[in-house]
């Protein structure tokens, strides 16, 4: 009985002065709508990469030219050229890894690109003709270019749904013949929308044999990466040890030292980009609590305010036989409540802006999850009441420890 009039006794002395109540609870509020925001943010972020490595595929394997592990950046971040992978390299792992579903080596370059009287710069990918089935490309009209074509410097194009929409607009782009670089390609498909995948728009890319790309457009005979398919997750590590192998062999090296080549796999990029988006979160979590710190010496200082207003009615309390576990009781529960309140508050607030922040993105073609976990409602709640308690605790001790008599002098 005794609990159940001391929280009707918070209640009411918080409702005697709600505009300070609500300015008290306001960093209370900030901080757990940060935190629920920030941490709504991180999961729907994870959600978007995850979703975007699926729609290529996640059994892929790449080749870069460099050495290097996983764990360091590729050599072209630094603008260092390597013309050691070539397309024999790629031919001969898909000859000789049973694992690998489909491969291909990979040129790319950015080009002028016109038709009659249009011309606009795109980005340039020379692939081969197992691409689409590497990255689950779809063609929505048209077809792709053959292996003879992919080899034999086809003057066969596949271009992205904005290229055509660019272009062509209205007209049926199949047939027409664009000029890349000052060489002809015929148009032989368009592909189906396949939007922005981890920073690379598929609709604006000119897809042409990677032979045609070497030899035509840029002179060279190297590839600047390599794609590769494994037909189950559970083949991965054998086919990248048999892919090391076997490059080890053609490009005569005895030292792992000395590879010029690195080989890394979907699953790998998708756990670092996991691990960077939960350090981030974790990081702007922590950054957030600042303002529940705050919040909570806001709380403090006003509760220290209200012992100061209160000391008559404490001096009668203590007068008639409150004792001071009762009066530090009180004003912990009155400190206590203001900071849940804030929490419930700050969890509403939070929800809303993350559900918003999901609806705009899937607004902008982003799949972007909604999520709001278990653990940020907890944190919030938790925290808030934590920090009621913590600094709550001073005023009420100071409260329980006046004296009746000059309490009841106060003016």
């Amino acid at each position: 009985m005794y609990l159940l009039d001391a929280l009707k006794m918070a209640e009411k002395n918080l409702l005697v002065n709600k505009k300070r109540a609500f300015l008290t609870i306001l960093g209370i509020v900030i901080g757990v709508t940060a935190v629920i925001v920030i941490m709504s943010v991180g999961a729907g972020a994870q959600s978007l990469v995850i979703s975007q490595v699926n729609s290529i595929g996640s059994n892929l394997v790449g080749i870069l030219p460099g050495g290097g592990d996983s764990k360091s950046p590729p050599s072209f971040v630094f603008g260092i050229v390597i013309t050691t992978l070539k397309n024999s390299d790629i031919d001969a792992i898909r000859r000789q890894v049973p694992a690998v579903e489909a491969a291909s080596g990979v040129v790319s370059s950015t080009e002028t690109v016109s038709w009659e009287s249009e011309s606009r710069d795109y980005g340039i990918m020379g692939c081969s003709d197992e691409y689409p089935n590497v990255i689950s490309l779809e063609v929505d009209s048209g077809r792709w270019f053959t292996a003879d074509e992919a080899n034999g410097l086809g003057r066969v194009a596949v271009i992205g749904s904005k290229v055509k929409e660019d272009l062509f607009g209205d007209q049926d782009p199949i047939g027409q013949r664009i000029k890349v670089k000052k060489e002809a390609f015929t148009v032989a498909g368009v592909l189906s929308p396949k939007g922005n995948v981890l920073g690379q728009n598929f609709d604006t890319l000119v897809y042409l044999p990677v032979t045609s790309v070497q030899k035509l457009i840029l002179g060279i005979d190297y590839l600047n990466f390599a794609r590769l398919k494994i037909n189950d997750a559970g083949n991965m590590d054998v086919a990248m040890e048999e892919m090391v192998a076997i490059l080890r062999q053609r490009h005569n090296i005895d030292n792992p030292a000395d590879d010029d080549f690195s080989i890394r796999n979907q699953a790998e990029a998708l756990d670092m980009i996991t691990q960077i988006t939960d350090y981030l979160s974790f990081f702007l979590t922590a950054v957030a609590a600042i303002a529940l710190l705050v919040g909570g010496i806001g709380i403090m200082n006003i509760m220290l305010v209200s012992v100061t207003e209160r000391t008559r009615e404490i001096g009668l309390r203590k007068a008639v036989g409150a004792t001071p576990g009762q009066i530090l009781q009180q004003f912990l529960f009155e400190a206590v409540m203001l900071t849940i309140i804030a929490g419930v508050v700050g969890i509403i607030l939070g929800g809303i802006i993350s559900w918003l922040i999901s609806v705009i993105m899937n607004y902008l073609n982003y799949s972007w999850a909604f999520k709001i976990s278990l653990a940020s409602i907890s944190i919030g709640v938790g925290v808030s009441g934590l920090i009621g308690l913590i600094f709550g605790y001073y005023p009420a001790y100071r409260a329980a420890k006046l004296e009746p008599v000059e309490a009841l002098r106060y003016e």
